[in-house]
């Protein structure tokens, strides 16, 4: 075990041989701390937190009571082997999120970003891939293999189906069950989610340009619109709006290889 002079555990933690606990961390009142758990400067876990397994936490992360951070993963074909979790910097986990650590057939590594905002009964399944910035309300769940892209918004209560991919600065309304891959920029909405139009708010807030948002809300409705199949379409916009850094996320996402079909507009 390795804990740095300045880091202040209670007396009634548990910390396990083993663990490495950064400059300036605080582990408080029954927390459990594993083995093979490395927590980064200034990681704060406030009370009941449990950290198992091969996990990393990167510095000033805060963890909050009751959540379950490193645990095998829900997976009826995980035989023991060992697999990593591994969370960012500057992120906020509350009360009774789980995340779990990957698996063998899926790569072996959950990775979560930095700055996120994990609320309330958050669970981020094996094999996830999470970007920078995320928000996910309370009771947001991630099946296993997602990809969830920088500065995703997810709602309350809303779901994501396993290997889906959610696109960079999308917003998933609350209830939202989500079956197909989301578009950078999207908001979907309904309990088989579709596509309403684009996160708007989201790309203000950020700072983009009023040239970039138009050039992007021209080719929303050329992309769900006119014929050819939508890959075409994409196509087409990429050449015609190649200099539009907005349009060249969207399409360079819907161009990708993907499991899943893409989330559209009801009725296109």
């Amino acid at each position: 075990m390795s804990v740095h002079e300045s880091a202040e555990i209670h007396q009634m933690a548990v910390v396990e041989g083993g663990a490495v606990i950064g400059p300036n961390c605080k582990i408080g009142a029954f927390c459990v701390v594993g083995p093979e758990v490395t927590l980064g400067e200034g990681v704060e876990l406030k009370s009941h937190v449990v950290v198992e397994g091969w996990t990393e936490i990167g510095d000033g992360t805060i963890i909050f009571p009751f959540a379950s951070i490193g645990h095998i993963p829900q997976d009826l074909k995980f035989g023991g082997e060992r697999t990593k979790l591994e969370i960012g910097k500057r992120n906020r986990i509350r009360e009774h999120v789980t995340m779990n650590p990957g698996t063998e057939g899926g790569g072996g590594l959950t990775k979560v970003g930095d700055d996120g905002l994990y609320m309330m009964g958050v669970h981020i399944g094996h094999d996830c891939i999470v970007g920078n910035n995320v928000v996910l309300a309370n009771n947001a769940s991630l099946g296993g293999h997602c990809i969830i892209e920088d500065f995703v918004v997810m709602g309350a209560l809303s779901g994501v189906h396993q290997f889906c991919r959610i696109g960079r600065g999308a917003m998933i309304g609350g209830l939202a069950a989500v079956v197909a891959d989301v578009i950078p920029y999207g908001t979907v909405m309904g309990d088989r989610a579709t596509l309403e139009g684009l996160n708007l708010v989201g790309l203000k807030r950020r700072g983009s340009e009023k040239n970039e948002i138009n050039g992007l809300r021209a080719a929303f409705k050329l992309l769900f619109t006119g014929t050819g199949s939508l890959r075409e379409r994409a196509g087409t916009m990429q050449m015609e709006y190649a200099s539009n850094a907005l349009v060249q996320d969207v399409t360079d996402f819907i161009l990708e290889d993907s499991s899943r079909h893409i989330t559209t507009p009801k009725g296109s």
